[in-house]
């Protein structure tokens, strides 16, 4: 059960923030494309449900350690919503398809942290299964965006006028940290969330996977499949399971 109502209005903030766009339709394709899926990070289950709804009939799974974001995805009944994380959730050989999507993957803010997602979503993935992600292009400094003055009005869970604003209190060794202020004249007093996002060069991306037994099928820069340049927006990224490096091996 719910527990803190701001949170519950951050869950259907984000919602409203997060409309259906061309990368949900990227990874909807993915889905229905596999038999069994694990949505790493799934928030509120936006994808899974639209997956179901488009006649997927296999195994659905969607994770994510936020109980307010679960609460929403729970609207639906025919997925499976699991509380909690990869390092705390254990799967193997389960999966067709592993999605990571959302910029969940720059959450992650050492190369320790994300070496353990990947050895995670390897076990979780049967033989020739596919792991699916995307993390913000460096080259194209997207924190550079992030200013109130590009902030975006939306309407809160209740019918009020909302107004939300990013401001960036630092950029270290790829490191951004950044506040998300809503504000309404309904309320009280603003609500201010803070987040550290790492931005990860394709190179540096490559080098982990392949430190975990990864190998590179697909990379694009944009959802249309464009391959991936200097300044695209995004490293989209399809790996599969690969030989692991001999020191790794069991």
């Amino acid at each position: 059960m719910p527990t803190n109502p701001q949170n519950q209005d951050s869950a259907a903030r984000y919602d409203a923030l997060n409309e259906w766009d061309l990368s949900d339709d990227f990874y909807l394709d993915l889905v229905l494309s596999a038999d069994a899926v694990l949505d790493v990070g799934c928030g509120t289950g936006v994808l899974l449900g639209a997956a179901r709804a488009a006649g997927h009939t296999g195994r659905l799974v969607g994770l994510d350690p936020d109980p307010d974001a679960l609460d929403r995805a729970r609207r639906r009944d025919d997925v499976d919503w699991v509380a909690g994380d990869l390092g705390g959730v254990a799967f193997d050989g389960e999966f067709d398809l592993v999605l990571m999507t959302g910029h969940v993957f720059q959450v992650f803010l050492t190369d320790d942290e994300v070496r353990a997602q990947f050895t995670a979503v390897r076990r979780a993935l049967r033989p020739g299964g596919r792991y699916a992600f995307e993390t913000r292009n460096p080259g194209a400094r997207a924190w550079e965006r992030w200013i109130p003055e590009n902030g975006v009005d939306i309407v809160g869970e209740r019918g009020e006028p909302v107004r939300v604003e990013h401001r960036v209190a630092s950029v270290e060794d790829g490191l951004v940290r950044l506040s998300e202020t809503a504000s309404s004249p309904d309320w009280p007093a603003p609500r201010v969330d803070w987040a550290t996002l790492r931005f990860t060069t394709a190179e540096q991306v490559d080098a982990l996977l392949a430190e975990t037994g990864f190998e590179v099928v697909e990379r694009c820069g944009w959802w249309d499949r464009t391959p991936l340049t200097a300044t695209s927006r995004e490293v989209i990224t399809i790996a599969r399971p690969g030989p692991l490096p001999a020191t790794d091996r069991r």
